[in-house]
C-alpha cells in the first residue's frame, strides 16, 4: 500500500532538527543591541523570539545554557532593577537568521510601583506590536506556578497566539521537583497555557535543554510557500544598533 505524504504547509514547523545542530545554531548568539526604550529597538526582518518572565525565574540562566556562553545575558545581583530589552543575533558564519530579546524581569518587590507599571506595559506593548515577533518563551518557577502577572501577559498576548504567534512556557529549576511533582505541575500548566507548549527545563540537570534549543530553531525556520527563496545571506548584518548600545549588555532578569 502506498502513503501519500501531503506538502508542508507554508508557515508550518519543519521537521525537528538533530539537537546537536540546534544546539550549535543556539551557540552562535552574539549581542547586537540594547535599548531602553520601544522606538530605540532597530527594525529587524528576521523571525525574532521574545524571553519574558519574572525577576528570579531564572531567565538569564536559561539563556545562558541555551547558548552555551556563561555570560551572554546578565543576572542583576539586583533582580528587576535593570529596565533594558538586550537582543541577541543568531545564525552561522555571521548570517543572522533570527534574533533572541531578552526583556526585563518584572514583578520584583523592591521595585517602586510607578516603575513596576510603567515596564510592565512597556513589555505589553513590545508583546502585542513588535513587528517580526515569531514566538514568546514564558519563564517560570515551577514551584510558584503562574503568577497573576504571568496570567495577565498570557491574556494580553492571546490575539497574536490566536493569529499564530508561537508560545512556550519553560518550568525552570525542574531539578527541585520530584518526578511526580515535575508531572503534577506540567499538567495543570498545560491547561493553563491555552495551547501553547510547556517544557520542564534545568540548567542543572541539562533537562529540556535539548528540546527548547530544537524547538526554538523549528520556530525560526518555519516552511517557507513554494517558488519563494530565503532573503538574501548577510541582508540582517547591517542591524544598526540602539543609541543605547553598550559594549557589555545590562541584566535583564
Amino acid at each position: 500500500m502506498t502513503t501519500h505524504l501531503s506538502a508542508p504547509v507554508a508557515g508550518s514547523l519543519p521537521p525537528a532538527p538533530d539537537a546537536k545542530i540546534a544546539m550549535g545554531w543556539m551557540h552562535t548568539a552574539r549581542f547586537l543591541t540594547t535599548a531602553a526604550q520601544l522606538h530605540h529597538l532597530p527594525p529587524i526582518d528576521v523571525p525574532e523570539i521574545a524571553f519574558v518572565g519574572r525577576s528570579n525565574a531564572g531567565k538569564s540562566t536559561c539563556i545562558n545554557t541555551l547558548t552555551q556562553q556563561k555570560q551572554l545575558a546578565f543576572a542583576s545581583k539586583k533582580p528587576g532593577r535593570t529596565q533594558h530589552i538586550n537582543l541577541f543575533a543568531l545564525g552561522k558564519q555571521g548570517v543572522t537568521d533570527a534574533v533572541l530579546a531578552d526583556l526585563p524581569g518584572y514583578g520584583y518587590a523592591a521595585v517602586s510601583r510607578s516603575d513596576k507599571l510603567r515596564w510592565q506595559q512597556v513589555m505589553v506593548n513590545y508583546l502585542v506590536s513588535r513587528p517580526g515577533l515569531t514566538g514568546i518563551v514564558l519563564l517560570c518557577d515551577p514551584r510558584l506556578g503562574l503568577t497573576e502577572l504571568d496570567e495577565a501577559l498570557l491574556e494580553a498576548v492571546r490575539p497574536r497566539v490566536e493569529e499564530g504567534l508561537k508560545f512556550l512556557i519553560v518550568l525552570t529549576k525542574a531539578d527541585k521537583l520530584t518526578r511526580s511533582e515535575q508531572a503534577k505541575v506540567l499538567s495543570i500548566t498545560r491547561l493553563q497555557a491555552g495551547g501553547g507548549e510547556v517544557k520542564m527545563f534545568s540548567a542543572l540537570k541539562k533537562q529540556g535543554v535539548d528540546e527548547v534549543a530544537q524547538l526554538l530553531w523549528q520556530w525560526a525556520h518555519p516552511v517557507r510557500p513554494q517558488g519563494t527563496e530565503p532573503a538574501a545571506e548577510g541582508s540582517s548584518q547591517s542591524l544598526p544598533a540602539s543609541p543605547q548600545a553598550a559594549d557589555e549588555n545590562p541584566s535583564t532578569e
